[in-house]
């Protein structure tokens, strides 16, 4: 299963998942979207095996309707959507939307359909981070900016750090079942994912560092299927190599080149608080 599949990494990696001769579901808030991009993969990897399913991330409804409705193990989760830089929203829930989209709804994805993972025996979650990830950690006082003054891209940083710990403690709650959980930075490639950061910073990326959908679905697709991924779990990949651990005071700009993963961002007490905070957040949600 990959979210986001109607667009930019999304379809490459649901295409080269496909590739493999795979069954893949889409996972879309727009169906009609899915459902042109699945009639295209189909005819360009001649697998017919696929589905489109509406979900939307930052609605706790649509993500238990999307549970309740599979059927059978699940082999591979790839939690691949997500929104970038936007300008200050919130969800019906008064969460701020990178947060709610990038971490809390493929959270809740993830954890509903635990049972589906666990019936495979060898289950992969793939979780689409970014060198964004250096910019900033959790801020567990005020992850919605309630309090502090908006930034978008501090919204995004946290957002992805998240996606970062999300993978360690996944992989340390639920290795018992077998189910391992990998984050990656696919890359610089210009998609609708830049649409809120305008031309000018989307020229600023050096044009050596750029990759194109395929190309940056090439770690998320290694993380996926891989034999030498079998039982890994907890870590951090860019350019289909684990990351080196870094400083968040020495990171590089993103984009720069391949940049490490921040050192807290591993820390498996963090994970830890996290994945309760998180709980907490959606149950209060739901109540």
């Amino acid at each position: 299963m990959v979210t986001g599949a109607s667009s930019g990494l999304g379809i490459e990696t649901a295409r080269a998942l496909a590739g493999t001769g795979a069954e893949v579901t889409l996972a879309v808030r727009n169906t009609a979207d899915g459902e042109r991009v699945a009639k295209d993969i189909a005819t360009s990897t001649g697998n017919d095996a696929l589905h489109v399913a509406a979900l939307d991330l930052t609605d706790l409804a649509s993500i238990t309707a999307f549970v309740e409705s599979w059927d059978g193990p699940l082999h591979v989760l790839v939690n691949n959507a997500g929104v970038m830089a936007s300008p200050e929203t919130r969800t019906a829930y008064g969460w701020e939307l990178q947060f709610a989209t990038n971490h809390l709804g493929h959270f809740a994805l993830a954890t509903g359909l635990h049972n589906a993972l666990a019936a495979d025996g060898a289950a992969r979650i793939v979780s689409v981070s970014s060198t964004g990830h250096l910019i900033s950690p959790v801020i567990f006082d005020d992850p919605h900016f309630t309090t502090r003054p908006y930034n978008p891209w501090l919204a995004y940083g946290q957002s992805k750090t998240a996606n970062v710990l999300f993978a360690v403690e996944a992989t340390r709650r639920w290795a018992r079942d077998g189910i391992t959980a990998n984050a990656l930075m696919p890359g610089v490639i210009i998609t609708n994912l830049l649409r809120h950061i305008g031309d000018a910073n989307n020229n600023a990326f050096s044009e050596d560092l750029l990759k194109s959908a395929a190309q940056g679905s090439a770690t998320s697709v290694l993380l996926a299927v891989s034999p030498l991924l079998e039982g890994i779990g907890g870590r951090y990949f860019e350019d289909c190599n684990e990351a080196e651990a870094v400083d968040r005071a020495t990171k590089r700009a993103p984009g720069s080149a391949p940049a490490g993963v921040a050192q807290d961002a591993l820390d498996p007490a963090t994970a830890d608080r996290l994945w309760t905070f998180s709980e907490e957040l959606i149950l209060k949600a739901t109540d």
